[in-house]
């Protein structure tokens, strides 16, 4: 798993039906867990919102963790973080 911040969200009229009706986020993950900082735009099933902390499940475990297994889904926010000092800097 991935913790990042909410930086964004992406809108699309035009998608996979398995996608149909859900929202897509753009996530930066923090730098201690991803030292190139690339971001990543994931499924959000959770209602997940900018500036948010959240726990992000990567490949195969995206899918089982929002239940779309037959989806063309990479990333899922799988969580929000209410706690998690030592890794944030502000």
């Amino acid at each position: 798993m991935i913790i990042g911040k909410v930086v964004g969200s992406v809108f699309s009229t035009r998608k996979s039906e398995k996608l149909i009706g859900n929202k897509f986020m753009i996530v930066e993950p923090v730098e201690e867990m991803d030292r190139n900082k690339h971001r990543i735009v994931a499924i959000d099933i959770i209602g997940a919102g900018i500036g948010e902390y959240v726990l992000i499940a990567t490949g195969s475990a995206a899918r089982i963790g929002c239940d779309m297994q037959d989806a063309p889904v990479d990333a899922a926010i799988v969580g929000i973080i209410d706690e998690g000092q030592e890794w944030q800097k502000e």
